[in-house]
């Protein structure tokens, strides 16, 4: 499995969160905003359905690498 090149997608049928591990800096910020949501140990370490859209948005906008990004699912 390589993962330099894959994006993982998580979705709760309202947004849709983009996690490209390649890009990912592991500044911990996720982990630190939402921790009920993002846990490294865990597999998946996204539970998306632990919070809702809008908190999930927020913390994703603090993403200083970029590797977490959201689209709205229509």
């Amino acid at each position: 499995f390589n993962f330099r090149f894959m994006n993982i997608a998580y979705s709760n049928g309202e947004i849709t969160i983009k996690w490209q591990p390649k890009v990912c800096q592991h500044a911990a910020v996720c982990v630190k905003t939402l921790p009920h949501v993002y846990n490294p140990k865990a597999s998946p370490w996204i539970a998306i359905e632990n919070a809702s859209s809008e908190e999930l948005k927020k913390q994703i906008s603090q993403c200083p690498s970029g590797a977490l990004s959201f689209t709205i699912n229509r």
